[in-house]
């Protein structure tokens, strides 16, 4: 005899083409960056009062300071709006600042403050240990050919937009 899980189950069955999740590496590599951006965020925002959007910003200008949005979105992809939203929120704590541009007065640069570098400092301590946990068990030989092969992963993402979608 038939039960409703049953009927139900044929009413909305699985496709014969799904993809495996445990095997698929852009799920993986979602589910990866999503639990660590989840745990230091919350870490971060109950220690420093800083989010990651800010976290990001700021390890970004305290290593090149004066840098524009274009820069940003170069280095850790974060949109024009988005920096300025993040920027805006590290001025209002005073832990950034922003000028004009010398040669482009249309343009702003921004870069960290006293306090936001001394900020800076005292997480990128704390983030390094964090990173450091997130490798432990990895031999010195492992860390370099796993930076290796997730460079090579980043070059061939450049080449995903030159494939033809009849490809597809």
């Amino acid at each position: 005899m038939e039960t409703e899980a049953d009927r139900r189950a044929g009413e909305f069955p699985s496709s014969a083409n799904a993809i495996d999740l445990s095997g698929y590496l852009p799920a993986f590599l979602n589910r990866i960056s999503n639990r660590w951006s989840y745990t230091s965020s919350e870490f971060y925002r109950k220690r420093f009062k800083i989010g990651m959007s800010e976290w990001r910003l700021m390890v970004l200008l305290a290593s090149e300071p004066w840098s524009q949005a274009t820069r940003v979105d170069e280095v850790i992809g974060m949109d024009k709006s988005a920096v300025s939203r993040t920027l805006r929120s590290l001025e209002r704590r005073g832990l950034a600042t922003t000028r004009r541009n010398h040669v482009d007065s249309r343009r702003h640069e921004m870069a960290l403050t006293r306090e936001g570098l001394r900020l800076h400092d005292e997480i990128a301590r704390v983030a390094r240990a964090r990173a450091d946990h997130l490798l432990d068990g990895f031999s010195d030989e492992e860390r370099d050919r796993l930076f290796s092969f997730m460079a090579r992963l980043e070059r061939n993402l450049d080449g995903l937009q030159k494939i033809p979608l009849q490809t597809f």
